[in-house]
């Protein structure tokens, strides 16, 4: 169903391949980069606890030293003689900022705490660190107020007590680290494991992604490369000559639609170029013919002028022959009638000879003569109406109504002949009750006159040699031959043209006459000059 989509879904369908491939490359690339950013940023907020933890710790270890230098005989010897106030106020003090320093430790470990808890760290559980803050808050509570006393450095019970509070304090001080420790070796667990969810997700991912881009390559291939390069496959062979070739796509899509469209100019220049090869033989046999015309009508002129003397001569003799044996023969008597009868028969085939002569003196004659505007229909029916009166044409029908007036530039008794030649052909070619249908027609810058019988047809040996001289196929072998070649010359003097054209023997025949309706000049080869 997909290869039948047009090739703007097909292309809306591979751009959304490739977006979803960019999409869930991109979506794994961003998910591992914010993983790594948000362990980078839970290690480096927890680890910034670690200084203030060891601070703390160190803090401590400052006020347990103080107190070690104040326990038993050490206190002697470091008050000695000099148990005056102002001493007792320089330890008090000493001790009073180095406590301090541990309440300015421990409150920035807390903030440390608090910003730690809005940030939202992944390792932000911090319940046993703020319980241990809470108890050194506690322990701190009792030192501070131990330490209002300022008399205190001068008791040893005191010195032993805060001893014993602030080595509580300082194992205190010291879980804080440990807190941490223990979270971070969880925290590698856990790491662990999403780094190696990560990592399938980042090879499903990466699977997925090249799975739908050979999909889309496939695609691409079945729908785009090769109906394209099943194209230019086609092109080439059209262009070398192929004709015959048809593209076969059945894609469906405008790519299918390309290759009928090929198909269809592939045929349709098969077609012109069939007909052209046709209209070019045709030519070329009409080309042939009229040469072949001119050089028979150079010859039958020659041939004409030299027996038309001799036939002459023979006709006068006989008549002489037979007026002057007329009265002395005896016409009773068998052999002087069949001389006498021979005498006629020399004068009647003399002048059928002498008749010969004259039509070919007729093809022979070449030469535009005297044309005039006249009414084609107007003649067309004259010739009609003369044939009519014809006996042997009687029991045959002529069809003839002219649509519209055609008026051409033509040589009147020209044109006659030519129809009078085209119709006694066709009523020669019906039997009785036959018809003949005449139509004359105005196209454009020619007038078109088209005779069809529906008589005996022609063969395609008779279409070849129709109008070559003393050719003939009429019935009884009657005829001459020389009626549609005196034809032909007449309408190629007059720059038309005459086809003819037959279904077969028994089928009928159609001739269809061209006539300019203007003059146009034609250019005579200088031979056909000479022949004239």
């Amino acid at each position: 169903m997909l290869s039948k989509w047009p090739i703007r879904r097909k292309l809306l369908l591979g751009l959304g391949l490739l977006v979803l491939v960019v999409s869930i490359l991109s979506s794994t690339g961003l998910v591992a980069t914010y993983a790594y950013r948000d362990l980078v940023n839970s290690l480096s907020w927890r680890v910034s606890e670690l200084p203030l933890a060891g601070k703390l710790s160190q803090h401590v270890s400052d006020l347990r030293i103080t107190i070690g230098e104040l326990r038993g005989p050490r206190l002697d010897t470091f008050l000695g003689s000099r148990r005056d106030p102002a001493s007792m106020r320089m330890v008090h003090e000493r001790f009073c900022s180095q406590l301090d320093e541990v309440d300015q430790t421990l409150v920035q470990y807390r903030d440390q705490l608090s910003s730690e808890a809005r940030a939202d760290v992944s390792i932000s559980d911090h319940d046993r660190e703020e319980e241990t803050v809470r108890q050194i808050e506690a322990q701190l509570e009792r030192i501070r107020t131990a330490n209002r006393d300022e008399d205190w450095v001068l008791d040893n019970l005191n010195i032993e007590w805060l001893d014993v509070e602030l080595e509580q304090l300082q194992k205190l001080a010291m879980e804080l680290p440990s807190h941490l420790h223990k979270k971070l070796a969880g925290f590698s667990d856990e790491v662990r494991g999403k780094y190696a969810a990560l990592i399938v997700s980042e090879w499903a991912a990466a699977v997925s992604a090249a799975l739908i881009f050979l999909l889309f390559m496939r695609l691409s291939y079945r729908w785009v490369f090769r109906p394209l390069r099943t194209l230019i496959a086609g092109s080439r062979c059209v262009a070398a000559g192929e004709f015959s070739y048809r593209i076969r796509l059945d894609t469906g899509d405008e790519m299918a639609e390309l290759a009928k469209a090929m198909n269809d100019m592939t045929s349709r220049f098969q077609e012109i170029r069939d007909d052209l090869d046709r209209q070019v033989q045709v030519r070329t046999r009409q080309v042939v013919r009229s040469e072949q015309l001119a050089s028979v009508g150079f010859l039958a002129a020659g041939v004409a002028h030299e027996i038309n003397n001799p036939l002459a001569s023979i006709a006068m003799c006989a008549e002489s022959l037979e007026n002057r044996f007329r009265d002395i023969l005896d016409q009773t008597d068998p052999q002087q009638a069949v001389a006498a009868n021979y005498l006629r028969m020399i004068q009647t085939e003399a002048f059928r000879c002498k008749g010969i002569t004259e039509k070919l003196l007729d093809f022979s004659r070449i030469g535009p003569g005297k044309r005039e505007y006249t009414e084609l229909g107007e003649l067309v029916r004259g010739v009609i109406e003369m044939l009519g009166h014809l006996g042997k044409y009687q029991r045959k029908h002529v069809e003839f109504a002219p649509r519209e007036p055609v008026t051409a530039e033509v040589n009147p008794q020209e044109i006659k002949q030519v129809v009078l030649n085209l119709l006694t052909n066709a009523l020669d070619s019906l039997d009785d009750g036959g018809t003949v249908r005449v139509e004359l027609n105005a196209r454009e810058s020619h007038a078109e006159l088209t005779v069809t019988d529906d008589g005996c047809g022609m063969d395609a040996r008779t279409l070849e040699h129709l109008f070559e001289p003393f050719f003939t196929r009429r019935r009884g072998g009657q005829g001459t031959g020389l009626g549609l070649s005196i034809t032909y010359r007449i309408i190629a003097d007059l720059g038309g043209d005459i086809e003819a054209a037959s279904d077969g023997p028994g089928r009928g025949s159609t001739f269809r006459v061209c006539l300019p309706l203007c003059r146009t000049l034609q250019k005579e080869p200088d031979d056909h000059r000479q022949a004239a």
